[in-house]
């Protein structure tokens, strides 16, 4: 009995997505799109998707001011809008019904991706204002306003530099 040689394409069920953490623009234009890239490690453990945050070496080289729960939120929001223009989804009732969450929370996440891209951008790169929590930017006590200008106000955010 003879084997084949191994297949030289990796098992797609298999792949880890990776976003390196380097001194490159995570935000950019492609297509007439803004495209944010969000600095973690996406890994699949059984039926599971582990969303893993920068390492602490990168994350003290960063400034020290990393929040691992708002970067693992906001990576969470970016994919699961993702799968929501991918259409693998009809309806974010869908979405959570196959993520087994609540529709509500589904939600409120997926309004991270409403915020400004240089928001977006200090957050992962611990810039951010040190009062600001995973509770504000979800919309838990007030609704965050769609106008970046004043989302920047509001986070106590300074314009962005013309």
């Amino acid at each position: 009995m003879t084997r084949s040689p191994p297949d030289p394409t990796p098992n797609s069920r298999r792949r880890a997505i990776r976003v390196e953490v380097g001194n490159d623009a995570r935000s950019y234009v492609s297509d007439g799109q803004r495209v944010t890239l969000v600095p973690l490690t996406i890994k699949r453990r059984q039926n599971r998707k582990l969303l893993i945050p920068p390492t602490p070496e990168s994350a003290a080289a960063a400034m020290g001011g990393l929040d691992a729960p708002m970067i693992k939120t906001l990576g969470k929001a970016f994919y699961w809008k993702r799968l929501l223009d991918e259409g693998r989804y009809p309806t974010t009732t869908e979405l959570a019904r196959s993520l087994k969450l609540e529709p509500g929370w589904v939600a409120e996440v997926l309004r991270l991706t409403l915020l400004a891209p240089d928001i977006v951008e200090a957050i992962l790169d611990g810039r951010q204002p040190r009062h600001l929590n995973l509770q504000t930017l979800r919309g838990r006590h007030d609704l965050l306003p769609r106008d970046w200008a004043e989302q920047r106000r509001l986070l106590g955010f300074p314009p962005p530099a013309q």
